[in-house]
């Protein structure tokens, strides 16, 4: 038999106030959180943990329904700028006359910029995998090294263009030292 809605809201009251004294840190063989109806520590740890799950379920669906609402803002922004990224139009010389037919590729972008978007909020791209190499492409080398040692390394690594260049025989010594 599902709770009255007395029962629920005395539940949520309760669960509230375990919440608000867990946040304090209160540990949950505490008077204060026994006080509440816990019979012992593990219940109200387990019905903190209920707590916390019916929040992440309203939080999901609530994220759901964003979802869905943008899907559609999307549709609709897509469906107005399609027709000008897809279908080619006149282009006209001073006089009026048709020289050409051309797709507007500000259009164009905006659709691509509208898929990318939909592709983010739905996931639908394949994570960026990331490697970092040692000279030449290679290994790696990891040792340990003094905040010094490791902010030469920083300066040499942040040059680029012509002020790059090979560590000086100096920055070599230190680093190898």
């Amino acid at each position: 038999m599902p709770a009255s809605k007395a029962q629920q809201a005395d539940t949520a009251a309760r669960r509230a106030e375990l919440v608000r004294l867990r946040r304090q840190g209160v540990p949950f063989d505490d008077d204060r959180i026994l006080s509440l109806g816990y019979a012992s520590r593990g219940a109200a740890t387990k019905d903190l943990i209920r707590a916390l799950a019916a929040h992440r379920d309203e939080e999901a669906a609530e994220v759901s329904v964003y979802r869905q609402q943008e899907n559609e803002r999307l549709d609709a922004l897509l469906t107005a700028a399609w027709p000008q990224a897809t279908k080619p139009r006149p282009v006209l010389d001073k006089e009026g006359q048709v020289v050409a037919h051309e797709i507007d590729m500000r259009a164009v972008d905006t659709v691509l910029r509208l898929m990318d978007r939909r592709a983010k909020l739905l996931g639908l791209d394949m994570p960026v995998k990331a490697e970092v190499t040692g000279p030449d492409g290679g290994a790696l080398q990891l040792a340990t090294g003094s905040l010094h040692e490791l902010s030469k390394l920083i300066d040499i690594a942040g040059q680029t263009g012509p002020e790059l260049h090979e560590p000086a025989e100096d920055d070599v010594d230190d680093l190898n030292s």
